[in-house]
């Protein structure tokens, strides 16, 4: 079963990956396409049917990460498998529904259309993979996922300050929560001793940890499925486009912490906080979201609110600890999923025919869609519990199991729960679809069947459940039989005059007085202030947090350098002379040490040289220049000491490190002001010695602290019978640790976005213009000529002459850049090296595992030759040397990384695991091939993504905005 599982979820992942090529060659029709992978997941779980309900559950497990606990475990239990049909057929009946919910001429769409479609794909797939994961720390990641993604789909109008405060919102709850429940989730692990979910629950720990970690995990549930006091951010979260409402806030990701509480109520619903939190949070939210949910004027939010009130009703059905209610729950839960999702999908529909939500403005939308309406009222009966609608029959079982379990006060919260919810689906039935004041109509747009399909189908589904319930019994009584209780819960069409139908009609009779005096109920709300204002007291917290940071950063930072060095160096230097008296090691003895050869002692006196000279420097670039010096001497001492693959590197990174420097340079004063002299010169030079010193020390004293031999020693054989390469460094990089280069690169691409985001005042991801369609000379060009007599305007002539000329040009776009602004020589330096460059720096990707090189200094390489080429011909030759986006290939390269090291899984690997392949090609011959080799392809992507970056935002972006200075000064002068 887990290779079918990882391979669903690999195809979820990989197809959400290039989902932008489907969008540009099929447009919004995309969705189609995205929607099969879902289609295709849910054939599959119909097949498995007999496996999981034969009572032969399916689990296999993975290794992972096994002296955490932590493995790659699936399993597909009853529970899981009814989650599963909501979230894979819900998500392909959504992602189809897409292709017609976004206008092919709509500007957000086209901008960002892509990246919702592989979101929306991407979150199917992530959902799926937390409610058939059987590892608590796997249930995590997937979960935390879920977070993200509902983040990015929340804020898909990201121009909107309401789409992105509602994102905002969303992440920081669920993220709160999530952080407390892993705490939860590592107690219980510990406690029980695995992380395995299935042993767990069928060994319960006991104990005082265990009732704290249930407690911890609960805040997770709760937060995720939006009770009362988180309940504020789903109604907010409605700031997303409609089908994000419909599979992540009906289907899907509110139905996380249900599914959670399910999953672990038949091993801990009878612990000391079990009851208290899951009762008393989900009563209140069932009354506080029904009662919200009557005086919405629009039709979403009357529907998030409404969906807010039954995630409290089904917390407290599935909480409930009895066979009765587990059956009700997995009922109510299916049927919810059917019926609200279609009536999000109705709303979508309403809004893009008409143009409106809001009840006030909606009339007669019935008559003029008549089948739209049909849709609308088998929903909203479901919802409201009209008789022979699964939406009945999971609410009649509820009652059943609540007059079972013999607690009035429980019984009557529920009732009146469900009073709210039927006067509610009045509202919405009447404000989307009746007729409203005398001559008013609104206009609506006929509805395409295509439309249509997507709530139709899940409309009728709900009629085939409410008069053919038994299949969903039959999935629902495995679950029921986990827990302890005598009776034989069942689901009927109708099960005879019995107090639970007495109580449906008693909720139908006074819902429906409810709704008459909706006009009086709204007055009354009005009047009285809301006794649970949760969002006020999130804005309050969050307040008190900024004016915190704002009181702290005050006190901080206060803009001087010295302070915040002085800080951190004397901190560092009172932390690590601390550690070292408290270690008990000896200090070490004073001794020369012997440089080993006369080059290395001429390196280290550059060394010092370029370090003193940076320090006495009154020029921002000669301190620059002097600080590269040190590090082209640190290369050297690299190179002396037999490390060329670190020298190479250090040399690389140097020369990168001094570009980038003198490209932001350009925006600073030249000279460095106070830098010899002022108030605290000793200081200073007393805390920079005093540093250095203890650097030396500390140094010293780990050297002659070592108890055991380095780990290192076993790296050469490691790298070559392992890793399949000579060259250590590499194969350690991208074998031996790779978990350790993946985190780097992520934080390499993580630090590019951050310096393109503190740069870029326009969209990040825009093109820069191309050759041909700039003007030549324009590039660059200075205000006004050179004054420096009749020579000087002779020579700019020439020069304009040889730069407006199309013939013999040694770069694309060379003619671009203002006269005043070539070298010829330079161009044609670049012209000649450029390939050469581009080409070793390949070879330095493919050599590197047994030759000095690898995926970083091969990146390095050819983000040096793409520097050169910048440098001599400017922005735009930039633009022509690398069409694609620095975004994209950081992107890409964390992909192939990612890719790489997961493909082993599906061989019966281990994650970031080599092969080594041996095979002979015709004159080539013999061939050693190892499939890190990829991943450094990854690491190469990711590094030249990162100088691009570089130069597009601390060369491109700043080369623009002088040239706008300068016409806007040239404009000034003219007027």
């Amino acid at each position: 079963m887990v290779p079918i599982v990882l391979a669903i979820l690999a195809v979820h992942f990989v197809v959400a990956l290039v989902a932008p090529f489907f969008f540009r060659l099929l447009g919004r029709n995309g969705f189609y396409l995205l929607a099969a992978v879902p289609a295709g997941s849910f054939i599959w779980l119909l097949c498995q049917h007999d496996a999981v309900f034969a009572g032969n559950t399916p689990t296999e497990t993975l290794p992972w990460i096994p002296d955490f606990g932590v493995e790659l475990a699936f399993r597909m239990d009853a529970l899981s498998w009814v989650l599963s049909l909501l979230v894979l057929g819900v998500g392909a009946l959504v992602l189809a529904y897409c292709a017609r919910y976004f206008k092919p001429d709509d500007g957000a769409f086209r901008a960002h259309g892509a990246g919702f479609g592989a979101q929306l794909l991407a979150f199917a797939g992530v959902m799926f993979g937390l409610v058939v994961a059987d590892n608590l720390i796997l249930l995590f990641i997937f979960w935390e996922l879920t977070t993200i993604l509902s983040y990015l789909l929340i804020g898909y109008s990201r121009t909107r300050l309401a789409a992105r405060r509602a994102a905002l919102q969303a992440l920081m709850v669920t993220t709160f929560g999530g952080l407390t429940m892993l705490l939860g989730l590592i107690m219980l692990g510990q406690s029980a001793g695995t992380y395995r979910i299935s042993q767990l629950l069928e060994h319960p720990p006991g104990g005082t940890v265990v009732d704290i970690a249930i407690l911890l995990i609960l805040v997770g549930a709760v937060s995720k499925s939006a009770l009362v006091p988180f309940h504020f951010w789903l109604p907010g979260a409605m700031a997303a486009p409609t089908p994000v409402s419909a599979y992540l806030h009906a289907a899907a990701m509110v139905k996380a912490g249900i599914y959670l509480i399910a999953r672990l109520a038949p091993s801990f619903s009878e612990t000391p906080f079990w009851q208290p939190t899951v009762l008393i949070l989900g009563i209140a939210t069932m009354l506080v979201g029904g009662w919200r949910a009557l005086r919405q004027h629009d039709l979403k939010l009357i529907l998030a609110y409404g969906t807010v009130s039954q995630l409290g009703f089904l917390t407290v059905v599935v909480g409930l600890g009895t066979p009765a209610a587990a059956m009700a729950g997995l009922a109510m839960l299916l049927a919810h999923g059917l019926f609200k999702a279609t009536l999000f999908l109705v709303v979508g529909i309403i809004d893009h025919q008409s143009g409106t939500r809001d009840i006030r403005k909606l009339s007669g939308v019935f008559r003029s869609a008549p089948a739209l309406g049909v849709v609308a009222v088998i929903g909203t009966a479901s919802m409201a519990g009209i008789p022979f609608l699964g939406g009945f029959v999971a609410k009649e079982s509820v009652f059943e199991a609540l007059l079972e379990y013999g607690n009035p006060w429980i019984l009557c919260a529920v009732l009146l729960g469900s009073m709210l919810t039927f006067a509610y689906s009045a509202r919405f039935l009447w404000g989307g679809f009746a007729p409203k004041a005398k001559g008013m109509a609104t206009a609506f747009k006929k509805v395409p069947a295509e439309f249509l399909a997507a709530p139709a189908i899940l409309a009728a589904l709900s009629v085939i459940y409410g008069l053919w319930p038994a299949p969903v019994q039959a999935w629902a009584e495995p679950y029921s039989e986990l827990f302890h209780g005598e009776g034989h819960p069942h689901l009927a069409v109708f099960s005879g005059f019995n107090p639970a139908l007495g109580l449906s009609a008693l909720a139908i009779a006074v819902g429906l007085l409810l709704f008459w005096a909706r006009d009086r109920v709204e007055r009354a709300q009005d009047r009285i202030y809301p006794l649970i204002d949760a969002e006020k007291g999130y804005r309050n917290i969050i307040g008190a947090i900024d004016d915190t940071a704002i009181w702290i950063t005050g006190r901080t930072q206060r803009g001087s350098l010295f302070f915040y060095l002085a800080v951190i160096l004397s901190t560092a230097v009172v932390v690590n002379i601390v550690a070292v008296l408290l270690s008990g090691r000896p200090l070490p003895a004073l001794y020369l040490i012997d440089p080993g050869s006369p080059a290395q002692a001429v390196a280290a006196l550059v060394i010092v040289i370029g370090a003193l000279a940076a320090a006495r420097a009154n020029k921002r670039f000669l301190a620059v220049l002097m600080v590269s010096v040190t590090g082209y001497g640190i290369a050297l001492i690299f190179a002396f000491q037999g490390a060329p693959d670190l020298a190479l590197t250090q040399m690389l990174v140097e020369s990168i490190i001094l570009v980038a420097f003198v490209l932001a340079m350009r925006s600073l004063p030249p000279e460095l002001r106070d830098r010899t002299t002022g108030s605290h010169r000793l200081l200073r030079m007393l805390i920079g010695v005093a540093f250095g010193a203890t650097m030396v020390v500390v140094a010293l004293v780990a050297l002659g602290s070592r108890v055991d031999l380095p780990v290192s020693l076993d790296f050469p054989e490691l790298a070559y019978g392992q890793g399949g390469g000579l060259n250590i460094v590499n194969v350690t990089l991208v074998d031996l640790r790779a978990w350790d280069t993946f985190g780097e690169i992520s934080v390499l691409a993580i630090a590019a976005t951050g310096v393109a985001s503190l740069i870029f005042v326009h969209n990040r991801g825009r093109a820069l213009p191309r050759a041909a369609g700039v003007e030549s000379g324009s590039v660059g060009r200075s205000a006004q000529d050179p004054d420096d007599g009749a020579r000087g305007v002779a020579a700019l002539k020439l020069a304009r002459r040889f730069a407006t000329s199309s013939r013999d040009a040694w770069l694309v776009a060379g003619r671009t850049l203002a006269p005043e602004r070539r070298s010829i020589i330079f161009e044609v330096v670049t012209r000649l090296i450029f390939h050469s460059m581009v080409i070793f720096s390949i070879y330095l990707l493919l050599a590197g595992h047994n030759f000095p090189g690898g995926g970083f200094a091969g990146g390095l390489m050819a983000g040096l030759a793409l520097t050169i080429r910048y440098l001599a011909g400017g922005r735009v030759e930039l633009a022509e040397a690398t069409p694609i986006s620095a975004g994209a290939l950081l992107g890409t390269g964390l992909g192939v990384a990612a890719l790489s090291g997961a493909l082993p899984l599906f061989f019966g690997g281990e994650i970031f695991q080599s092969a080594i392949l041996d095979f002979t090609v015709p004159v080539l011959g013999h061939i050693k091939f190892v499939t890190s080799t990829f991943f450094d392809i990854g690491v190469y992507l990711v590094v030249v993504g990162l100088v691009l970056d570089v130069l597009r935002s601390l060369g491109a972006e700043i080369d623009e905005r002088e040239e706008l200075g300068a016409d806007e000064d040239e404009a000034v002068r003219a007027e």
